[in-house]
């Protein structure tokens, strides 16, 4: 859409009867009228809003539909996830809403989002093991680390279940860094690790069933706030668990 600019007023109506404060009252008003105008005429029912021409990053704005998540959408336009959560000053990147408008920078045209939650091999899918806020999202940066899951900020003491079943291959108490850990191991390739737990309930060797519970949240290890350190792996290497999580 091309750039439009606002109509010059003219002063060809006198208001020389009027009083200074009336003058300025009705210039006002008139002013408004021909913006409102203007702005209206820009109005579209397409989901995409392309970024004014003054605008110093091009991109274009697009419109969440129902099924679509922040993480897909990233993955749609091939872009950073990170960028979009901070260009668009997004809270809670597992919380965004239906109509919900993210601007997707370097970007010229809409692209379809896949809705459809990916393949596992035909075995059942993960589940959220807490619920809570997430702080911190796969790829993050923090000084020389990389974030390989992620942060779920939550109350202490808050129960964390097993996301899948499988069979617990690790459970210790002082894992640098990630404080009381636990990891299971699926049996279909993947594994999924929990961190920062203040309790560890299960031991290696044990059985887990999907929703079971097997830490309590915490804040030890590298951490200042109560969060659960969550990643998804397959064959051993680090995945979005966004990708994967209802």
């Amino acid at each position: 859409m091309a750039e439009r600019q606002l109509p010059k007023l003219h002063t060809g109506v006198r208001f020389s009867s009027l009083a200074p404060k009336m003058k300025k009252i009705l210039l006002h008003t008139v002013f408004y009228a021909l913006l409102i105008t203007v702005l209206s005429g820009c109005a579209s029912s397409n989901y995409v809003y392309r970024i004014p021409s003054q605008q110093t990053m091009p991109g274009i704005y697009h419109r969440v539909e129902k099924g679509q998540t922040l993480w897909r959408i990233a993955k749609a336009y091939d872009t950073d996830l990170t960028s979009l959560v901070k260009i668009n000053k997004i809270p809670n990147p597992s919380k965004i809403k239906v109509g919900q408008l993210i601007f997707i920078p370097k970007v010229t045209q809409t692209k379809k989002v896949n809705t459809s939650l990916p393949s596992l091999s035909g075995k059942k899918g993960f589940i959220w093991p807490v619920t809570g806020e997430i702080i911190s999202v796969y790829g993050t940066k923090k000084g020389d680390l990389v974030n390989k899951g992620i942060d779920i900020k939550t109350k202490e003491g808050t129960t964390v279940v097993a996301t899948k079943a499988g069979r617990v291959s690790f459970s210790d108490n002082k894992v640098r860094g990630f404080g009381k850990t636990i990891i299971i191991d699926h049996k279909d390739g993947y594994s999924t690790v929990y961190a920062h737990n203040s309790k560890n309930l299960v031991k290696a060797g044990s059985e887990v069933k999907q929703n079971q519970p097997i830490a309590k949240a915490g804040s030890t290890g590298r951490t200042s706030v109560c969060c659960l350190h969550f990643e998804i792996r397959k064959q051993h290497k680090p995945q979005n668990p966004f990708y994967y999580l209802p």
